[in-house]
């Protein structure tokens, strides 16, 4: 799953990510707690499990602010500065509408994008993802 970093600015920080594949469809993934787009290659279920999505369309992944190659250095910030994170990556690789993938804790935020961005999203992929962590009286 060969590619070459790309750096999208979101505000002061700069968020690394990969395409692969090509569409339509655009594919944008939103990754979980931890990711690298430049070591993914090294994990084998994962790097076959993006070709595989690659398949299906253009497929674009980023590792979020604070993890990866993406910048660390105003942390990992709130729900929304990390879905604007996903904006930017999907300004700059020019995605129009998309396919959404969040996996895991990127769910959320898979989420708070389509609802923020409503035109941009074609459809919604929930992937092994939650409502919340800690159990609450509701």
């Amino acid at each position: 799953m060969a590619g070459r970093i790309h750096y999208a600015q979101s505000g002061e920080l700069s968020i690394a990510y990969k395409t692969i594949g090509s569409g339509p469809p655009d594919i944008l993934f939103i990754p979980g707690f931890v990711s690298n787009v430049e070591l993914i290659d090294e994990l084998p279920t994962w790097s076959h499990t993006l070709n595989q999505l690659a398949r299906l369309g253009r497929l674009v992944f980023f590792d979020k602010r604070g993890t990866g190659c993406s910048d660390r250095t105003l942390g990992t910030g709130s729900a929304e500065d990390r879905m604007d994170d996903a904006r930017a990556v999907a300004d700059a690789a020019g995605i129009e509408q998309s396919v959404v993938v969040g996996l895991s804790e990127g769910g959320p935020l898979a989420i708070l994008y389509a609802t923020a961005f409503p035109e941009r999203v074609s459809s919604l992929v929930l992937w092994g993802t939650f409502a919340r962590i800690r159990e609450a009286p509701d």
